[in-house]
């Protein structure tokens, strides 16, 4: 069975390293893998996607409407904007932080007050949580990304491969420690 997955969220959040620590970790426990990546104005705070699609035999990395097993949204206001590539009875993990895109630090825009009551009216399994707050405690905000890869792992109930060393795979050594904690603290917080 093909699982389908959405990474969104903002430029400098590590969205694609997360989504290549994923499928390196996928492809190295026998699954096939196709992952798609979308910049669109990155350096500039703008919005980043990822797709990634794994299996027995998977022939696209693309995900249509309404068909995403799992959202995994680094910015609460990218949730809602692509909620609708969810599918019904999905799941969706939201990362309940703030970025500020230009038209509301220039005031042509309110960033919205509701936006996870408004998920949570709307998707039946919904995991919220502060993935920044976390990774700080750890020691490091930058590792946010990886607490939020863990949370993933564990919605799709493959926590039980050996991450760790498909982190210490594909980081350099210095960022190992950091990273094996936010893994392991992101695995206990979906």
């Amino acid at each position: 069975m093909t699982k389908s997955l959405l990474f969104v969220g903002v430029g400098g959040q590590g969205i694609i390293l997360a989504s290549k620590i994923l499928t390196e970790g996928l492809v190295k426990f026998g699954f096939d893998v196709k992952m798609s990546e979308v910049h669109g104005m990155a350096q500039r705070g703008g919005s980043v996607t990822t797709q990634v699609r794994f299996g027995e035999k998977v022939y696209s990395p693309l995900i249509g409407e309404g068909e995403a097993d799992v959202i995994v949204a680094f910015e609460k206001v990218e949730a809602a904007r692509w909620i609708k590539y969810l599918k019904k009875g999905g799941t969706l993990v939201v990362n309940d932080y703030e970025i500020y895109p230009q038209s509301v630090l220039v005031g042509q825009e309110v960033y919205p007050d509701d936006v996870i009551q408004k998920l949570k009216e709307n998707v039946e399994n919904v995991v919220v949580f502060n993935a920044a707050e976390v990774a700080e405690r750890l020691g490091n905000i930058k590792a946010q990304n990886i607490v939020l890869l863990g949370a993933l792992i564990k919605a799709l109930g493959i926590e039980n491969l050996d991450w760790e060393s498909v982190i210490k795979e594909n980081l350099p050594e210095k960022m190992h420690d950091i990273n094996i904690k936010a893994i392991r603290e992101g695995m206990k917080l979906s």
